[in-house]
């Protein structure tokens, strides 16, 4: 073998070892995540780390947030796949390039963009905590070491993936505790949300959340999510009467026979109805237009016939109307899917059409039609399912859009990116603000679970510090208040940060999970949660601690960097 073809054998060794160790990650699901993606003070900063020397110093930046969101005490993390799959990608194009150079001082010299034509993130290590994890402020969320310009790029992106994801992930978790487990929860949010990638991504992450379906097609069809939806009060409003139901035959569910006059069905189930001595005063001659739209849709749906039933009037109205078709489906052999209610009193109404549902069952002897589905929609929130489960109601599912997929309650989560550590010196940021005081140096989290299962606290020690160890007491500090503190006797330690891109060493990088796998743990996470720290009104703050030695090494730093003040 000669030279060239030794050499050659060697590099594709390495790049087939390089591959199994780092195989192939698909680029961001957005085409507008790029590295151009950031602020333009993280191109200045990177120059001028750049003109110092100081470009390829090794760096530590943790990204965590503050405090919770909507008034509670936790918070799910989610757009960590988005990041790893952003750095995967992470190359600048020449356009791009030449867009930076116009775009810095004309007096930027020529290294730095030939430096950026080489820039990638094969040097970059990304720690995480797991995505759909239950998280809390302070402790990192994410852990990005690398060469300081190259991670400060990073900056912008990662805090934009991060926060409205966790924020939107939080909002649909609290939304589904409000709601208990048996409710269906929908999200209808697209038309409302903040442009198309704020609806994409609200999609997404409300399903990691808890929610279970959306009536968002592109989300559908990119994530898997389950899709639902049904028809608007424009279908109901389109038809004036039943002459314009014009095809009316429709065959059974097992093809066995044909029913050549739907509508007539129809009407002849519209006429018992009426007839029944339950049912006087309730309803007189129901909207016909309405009728001839609900005839319509179930003619096209005959399987999933859903009817929107408050164009005109619930209980004089729609509800006659849909029972009437849903019965007539049922001698097809059908079962109609339900109704939606989309104005009004909503305990009220649902409560009703539940009694007119198990009315008709009792009446006429159809097994399990009191049973049929009823969805609420109409600018649902937090508030609103909490006050309807304060006064009773007989809702099924919920549709829930504006309020959720814009977090009306929270404009956003606040994560930060916070320089830690450089060249193995650890950093700190110092503030009037307590809150805004950073937890310097590289460090590990741990959560440790008590003898009833549930997590006590979180706590950061120093990277070379023993992690806990079950059954060994620990002395858990607040970082920056001296007089909370407490010795913890763990009966279970979870390391929390994992290792998601280990760039060019060999260390063993977590797959990403599947959205499904994400949602799992999300609602496996929340039901560890003790249940005071979960409730909506003054829920228990839960506790964040750092070791002894690092609450030692906190406050000997600050005072070390703090400038002393001289009286005079």
């Amino acid at each position: 073998m000669d030279l060239k073809s030794k050499v050659n054998g060697d590099v594709n060794d390495e790049v087939k070892q390089n591959h199994h160790r780092h195989p192939t990650i698909p680029g961001p699901t957005n085409t507008m995540v790029t590295p151009l993606l950031t602020d333009l003070y993280q191109f200045t900063m990177a120059y001028a780390y750049w003109k110092a020397g100081k470009h390829n110093e090794r760096a530590v930046f943790d990204l965590y947030f503050r405090r919770n969101p909507f008034g509670g005490e936790y918070t799910v993390f989610a757009g960590l796949e988005e990041c790893i799959r952003f750095i995967a990608n992470f190359k600048l194009s020449k356009e791009e390039i030449a867009f930076v150079r116009e775009s810095l001082s004309p007096s930027c010299e020529d290294g730095f963009f030939e430096y950026l034509e080489e820039l990638d993130c094969s040097d970059v290590e990304v720690y995480a905590i797991p995505e759909g994890s239950v998280v809390f402020p302070k402790v990192p969320l994410m852990r990005v070491e690398g060469p300081v310009a190259v991670v400060q790029l990073l900056e912008t992106p990662y805090v934009n993936l991060i926060n409205y994801a966790s924020l939107v992930t939080t909002n649909a978790a609290r939304h589904r505790f409000v709601a208990g487990k048996s409710k269906l929860l929908l999200e209808f949010g697209l038309r409302r949300a903040q442009g198309p990638d704020g609806g994409i991504s609200a999609s997404r992450y409300c399903y990691m959340g808890g929610f279970d379906a959306t009536s968002n097609c592109a989300a559908g069809k990119m994530f898997g999510i389950p899709l639902r939806g049904t028809h608007s009060h424009a279908f109901v409003s389109s038809f004036l009467g039943p002459d314009e139901v014009v095809k009316k035959s429709l065959k059974s569910r097992d093809g066995s026979r044909l029913c050549e006059d739907f509508l007539s069905a129809v009407q002849t189930w519209l006429s018992k109805l009426k007839r029944l001595s339950i049912m006087k005063g309730v309803f007189g001659d129901t909207n016909q237009s309405e009728l001839a739209a609900f005839v319509s849709y179930a003619l096209a749906f005959p399987d999933n016939f859903l009817a929107l039933v408050d164009t005109y009037d619930v209980m004089r109205s729609g509800i006659p109307n849909f029972c009437a078709v849903a019965l007539a489906l049922n001698d097809l052999g059908y079962k109609a899917r339900g109704i939606r209610l989309d104005s009004g009193d909503l305990a009220y109404l649902s409560c009703e059409t539940r009694k007119f549902f198990q009315t008709v069952e009792k009446e006429f002897e159809v097994p399990g039609f009191g049973k049929t589905g009823i969805t609420a929609s109409n600018d649902l929130n937090e508030e609103t399912l909490d006050a309807l489960n304060k006064q009773g109601h007989e809702v099924d599912a919920f549709g829930i859009g504006t309020y959720l997929v814009t977090c009306y309650a929270q404009a956003a989560l606040g994560c930060v990116f916070k320089l830690v550590e450089i060249n193995n010196q650890p950093r700190i940021k110092l503030s009037e603000d307590v809150s805004k005081v950073t937890i310097p140096c590289k460090k590990r989290s741990f959560r440790l679970y008590g003898k009833e299962g549930y997590p006590l606290l979180d706590i950061m020690s120093g990277e070379n510090e023993p992690a806990p160890k079950v059954g060994e007491r620990i002395l858990c500090r607040h970082p920056f208040n001296e007089s909370k503190r407490a010795y913890v006797v763990p009966q279970r330690v979870e390391e929390l940060l994992k290792c998601y891109w280990p760039g060019k060493t060999d260390k063993k990088r977590e797959e990403l999970p599947t959205l499904e796998e994400n949602r799992e743990r999300c609602a496996q996470h929340l039901d560890q949660m003790r249940p005071d720290h979960m409730r909506r009104l003054n829920p228990t703050p839960y506790k964040v601690s750092v070791t002894a030695k690092l609450y030692d090494f906190i406050h000997f730093l600050w005072l070390n960097e703090a400038p002393v003040g001289e009286l005079q």
